[in-house]
């Protein structure tokens, strides 16, 4: 569809459409509706942007909390979201042998332990080394440093999603 589609539409089906560019809150979607008509696909991306940087940090962090863990049991039992299915898989989340899945698992709780949200990277444009290699140096970054990290990674994700279900070239 294109941005003049887009801009057609009603509430209930912006949301439906576009509700998880930002994986689980289409409450960002549903207030960034009404600064419709969006220009571009970078318009109403950069509205998306800055709705997220004019959270407080708790609710930055209460974006990157909606994230599942990376190859943990929402892959395992396939309650993982279309678009996180699809991101996970593609960069080998659900194909690690038995000791990149052990690893993945540690690391994964240590990272939460220690940052209180999951690890967030933009599968899409990793490989399941390259994830662990970050997820295992991310583990040593300060909480502000991880928090804005996670934040700077759910606008890559939101990015490529929107990508997906927009077509760029296209303006009003």
């Amino acid at each position: 569809m294109d941005i003049a589609t887009v801009n057609a539409l009603p509430y209930e089906d912006f949301v439906d459409i576009l509700g998880n560019v930002v994986e689980k809150c289409p409450i960002i979607t549903a207030a960034v509706w009404s600064g419709r008509p969006f220009l571009s696909l970078a318009v109403l991306e950069a509205a998306i942007s800055e709705f997220i940087d004019a959270l407080p940090e708790s609710g930055k962090e209460g974006i990157l909390r909606c994230h599942p863990d990376l190859a943990g049991r929402d892959l395992q039992s396939g309650s993982l979201t279309r678009e996180s299915h699809e991101e996970q898989a593609g960069s080998g989340m659900g194909a690690l042998n038995s000791g990149e899945a052990s690893r993945m698992a540690r690391l994964n709780q240590e990272y939460k332990e220690r940052f209180g949200f999951p690890f967030v990277i933009c599968a899409r444009m990793h490989d399941k080394e390259n994830i662990l290699r970050q997820l295992s140096a991310r583990c040593q970054n300060e909480r502000a440093v991880e928090r804005a990290r996670g934040i700077e990674e759910v606008k890559k994700i939101c990015h490529l999603r929107l990508q997906s279900l927009v077509l760029t070239d296209n303006k009003l």
